[in-house]
């Protein structure tokens, strides 16, 4: 019913309904009698009729009805027992519609959460330790996580997707890369589903994906996003000396401290990262998360299961920082850049023949700022690759042609060293540290 108070026009006449003159002026009649005065004043009401608008309505439907049929033979639109296809313009859009379709996040899910683990890491008090995540990579029951993850741990205990736990060992870690293989003990009575994994060498921006672990120790958590960009790369200080993430998948999923070590799948729910590193002002996720990328965790995880040390593209000089303010005291040639504050007798770098002095400037002609871009870029490189390098020799610009060696020696060296004073686990922080600038270069100034 429309409200009587809302104006409205009249819908037509009607028998005893006041008429309009041919000026559309409402009529007033007036008598005249004697000693009175009666004046007649005409009052428009309004209300609403059924009837006309319930034909207006069929007429509509009608018309629609000999319109949708109008496009159907003219090829506009194609009506299927589960599809409905429109083409306007030439352009074609096909709609699926199957209600019994589940969608692609739950469908993942369920494929790669029985593959992804928590791992508690329980420190030497109970105060200490912390939780994180980790991925199977197969029955035998060898998990590959962070370092960070298992730093320090006295004691590891995976609890899988089924809900069962167990207690794991370190088989093996590569601090430089933040990477670490555990395997579960009594792994024979475990239900495990090894993940399947995918070629991170095939990403593109803008790709979809899925972030699994146990982000603040919410275990089996699951978010989604894309791959925002590729091949970022840093070197980040921890307790134990530098790590270097190169080629690292950025991704706008949903990662939190406890995510670490856990997967990084695509649509088909296979790993294409190792989640790792959260840029944020404040410790929780901005939106800004970092894999590192599944082809290299893998051939790291390889030669831990191998009982292999890890190996890295090896130049065998040690490097320091050009900046604006050291290239003036020092009078170089440039302000940026790194420099060549020893070369190793027999290295790569001496037998391509760069010396102490030079400054790189460029590696395969992409431009270099510091130390840890050079440490950086040569890490996205494998052992036996050659790369050109640009450099500063005082006032001259060279490119010398470098076969990258294998740290294997010097990561060896260190091993001695370290258990020759004692230690019972990894190197210390200032050995560390040491390598690093025996392996190619400090962080430090001149």
């Amino acid at each position: 019913m429309i409200d009587d108070k809302t104006p409205q026009r009249p819908d037509g006449l009607a028998g005893d309904e006041p008429h309009f003159a041919s000026n559309s002026e409402p009529t007033v009649e007036t008598t005249v009698m004697p000693a009175m005065h009666t004046e007649t004043r005409t009052v428009v009401k309004t209300k609403s009729r059924k009837l006309p608008i319930f034909l207006a309505s069929l007429l509509g439907l009608a018309v629609g009805s000999v319109l949708v049929i109008a496009l159907v033979m003219s090829g506009a639109f194609r009506i299927t027992g589960t599809n409905v296809e429109s083409a306007v313009s030439g352009a074609t859009q096909t709609i699926e519609i199957d209600p019994e379709d589940t969608t692609l996040s739950e469908a993942v899910a369920a494929k790669a959460l029985p593959s992804v683990v928590s791992i508690t890491a329980q420190g030497e008090t109970e105060d200490s330790g912390g939780i994180g995540s980790g991925v199977i990579l197969d029955t035998d029951g060898n998990i590959l996580t962070n370092y960070h993850v298992i730093e320090g741990a006295s004691a590891l205990v995976v609890r899988t997707d089924s809900g069962d736990s167990y207690e794991a060992e370190v088989v093996g870690t590569d601090e430089s890369s933040d990477l670490a293989v555990i395997r579960l003990q009594d792994a024979e009575d475990a239900d495990l589903t090894p993940i399947d994994l995918a070629d991170s060498d095939d990403l593109t921006v803008g790709e979809w994906v899925m972030a699994i672990g146990s982000p603040f120790g919410n275990e089996q958590s699951v978010s989604t996003g894309i791959v925002s960009a590729l091949y970022r790369s840093t070197a980040l200080q921890s307790t134990s000396g530098t790590s270097i993430y190169a080629n690292m998948i950025q991704t706008d999923a949903a990662i939190n401290p406890g995510n670490s070590g856990g997967a990084l799948v695509n649509d088909e729910g296979k790993l294409i990262g190792i989640n790792s590193v959260i840029e944020s002002y404040s410790g929780s996720s901005s939106g800004v998360g970092f894999a590192i990328p599944v082809n290299y965790a893998i051939n790291i995880a390889d030669q831990i299961i191998a009982g292999e040390t890890p190996v890295h593209p090896y130049l065998g000089a040690s490097l320091m920082s050009v900046n604006a303010y050291n290239a003036r005291q020092n009078n170089l040639a440039v302000d940026s850049g790194a420099y060549v504050a020893e070369v190793t007798a027999d290295g790569p770098a001496a037998t391509a023949g760069i010396e102490a002095g030079d400054i790189v400037t460029a590696v395969d002609g992409e431009p270099i700022s510091s130390a840890d871009g050079l440490i950086i870029a040569l890490r996205e490189h494998e052992v036996g690759d050659k790369v050109t390098l640009t450099l500063m020799r005082g006032k001259d610009e060279k490119e010398i042609e470098v076969e990258l060696g294998s740290d294997e020696a010097l990561q060896a060296e260190q091993q001695d060293a370290s258990d020759g004073n004692g230690s019972s686990g990894g190197m210390t922080e200032e050995e560390f540290l040491r390598y690093l600038e025996q392996y190619m270069g400090g962080r430090g100034g001149f």
